[in-house]
């Protein structure tokens, strides 16, 4: 679509906001048409999420305008921008799982007969309607929203946009909790919104994903705008260049490696409900990577590992110890983990930046157990420095960072507990193409070695196929709670992986 100022539905026109010193937005333009996708990209704290807030109502602008279908736009909160017509999809679905499917897409716009009594045949109808405009009919309105999977609550939540009238949706990181096939299954959607004539705003940090599914895309970079143009006229290279202000020569970093000696071995092991069968032996110096289905037992086998889940059958033996063991147990036998989900599970968000590296191993910092802040502060700011953390002291609460800043917080914590053996879980989720460098980065210098540390053993998940194709030596696949044997990354590309991700060990 090309560049027509009359023709946007939405039109933002010099957006500034600014939080005490801090200048989250200046000057920033921004317009979406009727039947186009326009992807918002940038860096954390870029501001993409401050100029949503804008849109959404949730924050005011200190100065600059928006109109809506040619109309002064200024919702005071979020409910009037949706009543206005502007719906937002985030990552983290607000979905109430306890209600039915009805009951989630009505929710607060409930249709009601004069006496205030609930006029089910119009509830029905609409919800009806809804989601038959997005094509899944299939999609039982009596349904328990928490019964269904993660993107048919997805489309619940779309489809509770479209009952309350919203003809601009923004998708804030919508493939973050998806696997491959729901990701096809959202951009199926997107497609089918784009030809009803709604306005998109589509947010990632997925470049792949923004050359399938926009029209136009505009780079955000230290709250300013750094460009908008059509995708047929800019390159994912361009792109990154705009996100960061230079070039990232090689996103994937592979010094040489050397393989060392085994320390994981996994016989036959098998969890409660998953996984049901896995053997695998991880060497020091390798980066061994596993891929499949969301749901096929990817963390619940590295949960097992740690001593998080516990085991039904099967060996495990990390260096000279075999069995079970607590998670305490593993971190003193050298191995650590970095959860897929670090608000709930990776981070102690309301603690401090130095008390997050430094938690599972305070021992040094003073006399016994005493834990001398400036003794804590030096060790953590040489890893602030490492990893190239944004934060202004250590003591600055973890819930201030952004959220790639809090996951190499999260990775850093490993190599200061000095781990030799490193359990990865979406080590990239929800984090910008420039974190993700740093991070890509690291790990090839961790499986190595150097800069002080011996080679580690890492352990990769991830649901990012170029990821995985990008740094690992060798790759794995889990179908169902199985996990196929280890093959050489270059034995695979993205369609075997895919292929067995689906079809198991007959496409292996």
């Amino acid at each position: 679509m090309s560049e027509r100022a009359n023709n946007y539905r939405l039109e933002m026109q010099g957006i500034c906001k600014r939080f005490a010193a801090t200048v989250a937005l200046d000057n920033v333009d921004f317009g979406v048409g009727p039947g186009e996708v326009h992807a918002l990209v940038g860096e954390n704290g870029a501001g993409k999420s401050t100029l949503m807030k804008i849109l959404s109502g949730a924050l005011q602008p200190d100065a600059g305008s928006m109109t809506l279908d040619g109309q002064p736009y200024g919702p005071k909160n979020p409910l009037e921008g949706r009543r206005r017509g502007v719906g937002m999809i985030y990552q983290e679905l607000s979905i109430a799982p306890h209600l039915t499917v009805q009951e989630n897409i009505l929710l607060g716009v409930e249709p009601v007969r004069r006496s205030g009594i609930l006029d089910m045949k119009r509830a029905r109808s609409r919800t009806r309607a809804a989601l038959s405009t997005l094509g899944h009919e299939d999609i039982r309105a009596n349904a328990i929203a928490g019964d269904l999977s993660v993107s048919e609550q997805q489309v619940v939540e779309i489809a509770r946009s479209l009952a309350i009238g919203c003809n601009v949706l923004v998708f804030d990181e919508p493939t973050s909790s998806l696997g491959q096939q729901d990701i096809a299954r959202l951009f199926e959607l997107i497609h089918r919104l784009k030809n009803e004539g709604i306005a998109i705003v589509y947010i990632s940090h997925f470049l792949d994903e923004i050359d399938k599914v926009a029209d136009r895309v505009t780079v955000l970079r230290d709250g300013s705008k750094a460009g908008t143009e059509t995708m047929v006229k800019i390159t994912t290279e361009e792109i990154i260049r705009r996100m960061v202000g230079r070039d990232i020569d090689d996103l994937y970093p592979r010094s040489e490696r050397t393989r060392g000696e085994p320390v994981l071995e996994v016989r036959d092991l098998a969890g409660i409900r998953k996984p049901s069968s896995v053997s695998l032996t991880l060497h020091r110096g390798e980066v061994l990577g596993i891929c499949g289905l969301v749901g096929a037992g990817r963390t619940e086998f590295l949960r097992t590992i740690f001593g998080l889940d516990p085991i039904r059958s099967g060996e495990i033996t990390m260096f000279r110890f075999t069995g079970p063991a607590t998670p305490l147990a593993r971190w003193d036998q050298g191995a650590g983990i970095l959860s897929e989900d670090r608000k709930r599970e990776g981070l102690a968000l309301n603690m401090s930046v130095a008390d997050n590296l430094t938690l599972s191993r305070l021992r040094g910092f003073g006399p016994g157990p005493i834990v001398i802040p400036r003794h804590q502060y030096h060790a953590v700011n040489r890893w602030i420095d490492r990893f190239q953390i944004r934060c202004e002291h250590p003591s600055q609460p973890m819930l201030s960072l952004s959220g790639g800043n809090q996951q190499k917080s999260a990775l850093a914590r490993l190599l200061q507990h000095d781990v030799d053996i490193m359990l990865l879980d979406e080590p990239t989720r929800g984090v910008d193409v420039a974190a993700k460098a740093v991070i890509y980065e690291l790990i090839d210098e961790m499986a190595c070695g150097g800069n002080g540390w011996p080679a580690k053993a890492i352990l990769l998940i991830s649901s990012y196929l170029p990821e995985l194709l990008g740094i690992c030596d060798r790759i794995a696949v889990m179908h169902r709670g199985m996990l196929l044997p280890p093959k050489l990354r270059e034995e695979v590309d993205e369609e075997l992986l895919m292929s067995a991700a689906t079809g198991g060990e007959s496409a292996w």
